[in-house]
C-alpha cells in the first residue's frame, strides 16, 4: 500500500464514486458507459484518479494499480471520450505558424484571468487562484518529462535544457514545484500535494487532465510539444501581471517570486522551445505540425473554458472553489452566495 500519496477525495458522481470504491477495495470497477458531458466534473474526476496512479497514486491504494488492465480499459474510454470532445470543439487554427503567431501577439486591451487580477483583483480571489493552480504547478513539469524518450537530435537536447530549468537547475529548493509551495505557504494555503482537489472544479481538472493525457501517449508527443509551447510562450507576460497583483495585494516575498521567477526564465525558455524543440520535431517528422498545433489550440480552449469559470464567480463577487479554504482572519472574504 501507498503510505505517502494524498487521500482519494470525495466522489462527484457515479462513475468517479464507483472508482473510488475499486480504488479502496470495496467495490467493483464502474463500466466505461457514457457519462454524459465528457468535461463534467464527474467523469473529469474519474480520469484525474486514473492519471494521478501514474504519479504519486493514492493513500492505501496498491501501487499495482498503475498498471491494472481493467482500470486501464476505463482510462481508455474516457481518454476517448475526452479527445474527441476536444477535436470536435476545439476552434483551430490552419496551420502551425498561425497557432504560434496567436500566442505571439499580446492583445492591446487583454480581458483574461491575469489581466483581472493585475488590475482589480483581491488577495482571497489570488489564494483561489493559487489552490485551483496547485493542482497543474506541483506536478508542473512531470507530464511534459515524459515526451523526452520519443524525441532525439535538437528536439530532445532543447527539451531537457529547458526540464532541467523546471527540475530547478540541479537545486532542490529552486524546483519550481518548490517555488509554488513557498507561494502558496505565504498566502496561506496548505501545500500538502493533491490537498486542494476536491475545491477545483472540473475546468480546472480538465486543464490538468489534458496534460497527462498528452504526456502519457506517444501518438500525442507532437500535442505535449504543442502544450508545452503554449504554456512557455504565454508564461512571461501572465506571471508578469500575477506577480504585480500579488505586490499591490500584499503578499509575501516568496509568492512574488514564483512568477518574477517565471517572467525571466520563461521568456529565455520561449526561444528555446520555438526554435529548438519545434524546429528539431519538425526537423525529423514535418508530419507533426499539426499535432502541434492542435496540442497549442487545445490548451487554449481548456484554458478560456477555466478564466469565463472564474471570471464569471469573481465579477459576480461569489468563491470559483467547490469547497470554501480556510481563511485567515484577516483576509477579506467573498460574498455569499
Amino acid at each position: 500500500m501507498n503510505p505517502r500519496g494524498p487521500e482519494l477525495p470525495p466522489a462527484r458522481g457515479p462513475l468517479s464514486a464507483a472508482l473510488v470504491e475499486y480504488l479502496r477495495g470495496t467495490g467493483p470497477l464502474p463500466s466505461p458507459t457514457d457519462p454524459g458531458d465528457p468535461y463534467g466534473d464527474d467523469p473529469q474526476l474519474a480520469l484525474y484518479l486514473c492519471y494521478e496512479l501514474h504519479y504519486r497514486g493514492f493513500a492505501g491504494v496498491p501501487d499495482e494499480a498503475e498498471w491494472d488492465p481493467d482500470l486501464l480499459r476505463l482510462r481508455a474510454a474516457l481518454e476517448h471520450r475526452f479527445l474527441a470532445a476536444l477535436r470536435a470543439d476545439t476552434p483551430g487554427h490552419a496551420s502551425l505558424d498561425d497557432a504560434l503567431g496567436t500566442l505571439l501577439v499580446e492583445p492591446a486591451e487583454g480581458t483574461g484571468v491575469t489581466h483581472f487580477l493585475c488590475a482589480e483583483g483581491e488577495l482571497w480571489q489570488l489564494r483561489e487562484y493559487a489552490a485551483q493552480r496547485s493542482l497543474y504547478h506541483l506536478k508542473e513539469a512531470d507530464p511534459h518529462a515524459w515526451v523526452l524518450p520519443r524525441l532525439w537530435g535538437r528536439a530532445k537536447a532543447a527539451m531537457a535544457a529547458v526540464e532541467y530549468d523546471e527540475f530547478g537547475g540541479g537545486r532542490a529548493e529552486r524546483v519550481h514545484a518548490r517555488l509554488f509551495a513557498d507561494l502558496m505557504r505565504d498566502l496561506g494555503l496548505d501545500t500538502a500535494y493533491g490537498r486542494h482537489l476536491d475545491a477545483a472544479p472540473a475546468e480546472m481538472l480538465a486543464v490538468v487532465n489534458l496534460m497527462s493525457l498528452f504526456g502519457l501517449h506517444r501518438a500525442l508527443r507532437g500535442a505535449l510539444v504543442g502544450h508545452f509551447a503554449d504554456v512557455e510562450i504565454t508564461s512571461s507576460p501572465g506571471s508578469r501581471r500575477l506577480a504585480e497583483a500579488l505586490r499591490r495585494t500584499g503578499a509575501g516575498a516568496a509568492a512574488q517570486f514564483f512568477y518574477d521567477e517565471h517572467v525571466e526564465a520563461d521568456a529565455v525558455h520561449e526561444q528555446v522551445v520555438r526554435h529548438e524543440v519545434i524546429g528539431g520535431l519538425l526537423e525529423e517528422e514535418p508530419e507533426l505540425a499539426q499535432d502541434i498545433a492542435f496540442g497549442i489550440d487545445a490548451t487554449e480552449y481548456l484554458e478560456d473554458r477555466l478564466g469565463r469559470r472564474l471570471l464569471a464567480d469573481w465579477r459576480a463577487g461569489r468563491s470559483s472553489l467547490r469547497v470554501p479554504l480556510a481563511q485567515p482572519d484577516t483576509l477579506e472574504q467573498p460574498c455569499a452566495t
